[in-house]
């Protein structure tokens, strides 16, 4: 018992292993407000407004599916070099506020959403954008938390992206980052303390699937119904 009580231990003090904690927090939930306010819409409109080129759009979307982020990656990296962005909150946060995933995921559960529904919202004199946040919205919270845990843990364990941007400002550093801080050179790694920090970065994403689980099944369920 002594040395699993040591290796956690050494992760919390010999590394800001909170403030990484933190940072996590941070971006992971800034990314997925934002994504959120911006699928809702953008969703609600591919699924119930009739327009010119909404078809097309929708394409769109699923071409950009199949884009992956290694491709666009260095073509974002230098726009924020030279917006002078790189080394902050916005450089972890604004290439992933949209998502195209999350658009598609929040159209095909807005398909099953009854149109009666909105046409009753729409004599009751609510406007397109009422009814997004105050009648769709929470029709859509089995989706929605089956979207969070897609992006929550996407964007919690993403290595890459940080690896890039954040280079010279170790405040930065989220969770993935951190276990760099117990990566010896010649004479070996920190293998103890390393696993015990994997284990704490590790252990928030497992309770909340555990606590969402129904609803994450619902959600999945539900959006492929059409």
């Amino acid at each position: 018992m002594r040395p699993a009580v040591f290796n956690y231990t050494m992760a919390f003090t010999q590394a800001p292993l909170l403030r990484y904690l933190l940072n996590g927090v941070i971006v992971t939930v800034s990314i997925f407000v934002i994504q959120v306010a911006v699928a809702l819409p953008a969703a609600y409109a591919l699924a119930k407004l009739r327009f010119w080129g909404r078809e097309a759009v929708f394409g769109l979307v699923l071409f950009c599916l199949l884009i992956p982020v290694h491709a666009i990656a260095l073509p974002l990296y230098i726009l924020l070099a030279k917006l002078g962005l790189t080394n902050t909150y916005a450089a972890l946060v604004v290439p992933w506020t949209i998502s195209v995933f999350g658009i598609f995921l929040m159209r095909q559960f807005f398909m099953t959403v009854p149109d009666d529904l909105i046409d009753a919202a729409r004599m009751d004199g609510m406007s397109e954008f009422a009814i997004v946040w105050r009648v769709m919205l929470p029709t859509a919270i089995p989706a929605l938390l089956a979207f969070a845990i897609f992006s929550v843990v996407a964007h919690w364990n993403d290595y890459f992206w940080p690896r890039i941007v954040v280079t010279g400002n170790r405040d930065l550093f989220t969770p993935p980052l951190g276990l760099r801080e117990f990566k010896g050179d010649g004479d070996g790694s920190f293998f103890g303390p390393m696993m015990a920090t994997a284990t704490v970065i590790v252990a928030p994403l497992i309770v909340a699937f555990l606590l969402a689980q129904r609803r994450f099944i619902e959600g999945i369920t539900l959006s492929g119904m059409k």
